[in-house]
């Protein structure tokens, strides 16, 4: 029979929407217990991951409550849940290709928080005046920390639609920004990349004390539009299983032309393995365990260090991410990395004015070099139909241009891909485009 005082399971949709979930986690805090949260139609794999299904009667485990799911249904507490308290369990952003699902104790959420807090007062900002604007999901570990840092640091936190990033010239209006106290941004790359395309995006960024940019790498060429700008960016560097960013650029030292994602916050130390360059991580806020049927798995290695799998380069002035180990190509007899290769390509784009929405390159398996790569491309405005000469004048200027890098670096073959887009959290999930690749 189980025990009734074990935490038991809520299952918390997105469609719920913030009032339910500030309900939810603000009652969590005090009665403990595990929330899972997730889009409906990820539901079943959380599900899956918490080890719930149907039972032999027809029934389900769990029973409905404020638009999710709850109940340990007469099973024990998932093995080594109940000892770290009140928790979460959140996604990983899924740009290795697979879904995690990693549990995140609140109390280490707060240390990340106060990490994060103590990295404001180092600026001399004052985080209990700020306002947070969250244009993020709170599915993820990046959507859901402002509101928890605005919760602990007695500061205001502003949803923010994220539809209305694709309409700056709403932005002001629709969220008018404080001028005696620090505005505070968190944006992933490509939303980045929207507000940039149009003046009043740049205007609306201008009124920020600082702009967390992280979870996918950001093009040097934006890098370097954003400190013509005078955009007060703060790239930084984390993760579902580190509890958010556990690195961050200054404000200051970006726009004096540092790269990178700077140094670990308080809470958070960082290496690089000698053999692969792997980021290595180990920090108060690090998650205990992904979950996997029921059963949680642990994260972290010998000494607490959690290797992840993005390939990195340490500096005195911080962390430099070079890409994802996991999808290193392989091509020719050389190494490379697809998001080094984008980068360059990024420049060039920028360089030429050509009208590049998106641009990826995959690999594809090739007899004589084994891997080649391909590059995907998504025009920045809808072309009039009988226009297919501009498309492929666009893919021959950039198989110019590719001339500038290495051979291995170079696409083999471009194509036009209208729907290339990166998911909701900024991340390209690389498996779904190069299987896009292969069906054409």
């Amino acid at each position: 029979m189980a025990d009734p005082a074990l935490p038991c399971t809520l299952l918390l949709p997105t469609e719920a929407g913030w009032p339910a979930l500030v309900e939810t986690l603000t009652g969590l805090s005090q009665r403990g217990g595990v929330v899972g949260l997730a889009p409906t139609l990820e539901m079943e794999a959380l599900r899956e991951a918490l080890g719930e299904g149907r039972r032999e009667d027809g029934g389900e485990d769990v029973a409905e409550a404020m638009g999710g799911r709850v109940g340990n249904g007469g099973r024990e507490a998932l093995p080594g849940m109940a000892d770290y308290g009140p928790a979460v369990v959140v996604g990983s952003g899924g740009s290795g290709g697979g879904r995690r699902w990693c549990l995140q104790p609140l109390d280490r959420l707060e240390v990340s928080a106060a990490a994060t807090g103590t990295w404001l007062g180092v600026l001399g900002l004052d985080p209990s005046a700020a306002l947070l604007v969250n244009p993020l999901p709170w599915h993820h570990v990046s959507g859901l920390m402002p509101w928890l840092r605005a919760r602990q640091w007695g500061a205001e936190h502003a949803v923010l639609a994220p539809e209305l990033l694709r309409q700056p010239n709403a932005l002001a209006a629709a969220l008018p920004l404080p001028r005696r106290r620090p505005a505070l941004l968190s944006l992933v790359p490509t939303q980045l990349h929207r507000l940039l395309a149009d003046p009043a995006g740049v205007d609306w960024l201008r009124g920020f004390a600082v702009i967390w940019v992280g979870g996918a790498p950001l093009a040097s060429a934006e890098a370097e539009r954003c400190r013509r700008e005078g955009l007060r960016l703060a790239p930084c560097y984390g993760s579902t299983e580190t509890g958010s960013m556990v690195t961050a650029l200054a404000p200051d030292a970006f726009l004096g032309g540092v790269e990178g994602c700077g140094l670990p916050l308080a809470h958070a130390r960082v290496r690089v393995a000698a053999d692969d360059g792997a980021v290595e991580v180990r920090a108060t806020s690090l998650s205990p365990g992904h979950l996997a049927g029921g059963c949680l798995c642990p994260l972290a290695e010998a000494g607490g260090w959690w290797r992840s799998g993005d390939r990195g380069r340490l500096a005195p002035e911080g962390l430099t991410v070079l890409g994802r180990l996991d999808g290193a190509v392989h091509s020719g007899g050389e190494t490379v990395f697809p998001e080094q290769v984008e980068a360059a390509l990024h420049r060039l784009v920028l360089e030429r004015s050509l009208p590049v929405e998106e641009l990826l390159v995959v690999a594809r398996l090739d007899r004589e070099w084994g891997e080649r790569l391909v590059g995907l491309v998504r025009l920045r405005e809808v072309r009039p139909r009988g226009d297919e000469a501009s498309g492929e004048n666009l893919l021959e200027a950039l198989r110019r241009l590719a001339l500038a890098l290495p051979a291995a670096q170079r696409p083999a073959d471009w194509r036009l891909c209208p729907e290339l887009r990166p998911n909701a959290l900024g991340k390209w999930e690389r498996a779904r485009w190069r299987a896009w690749v292969g069906e054409e």
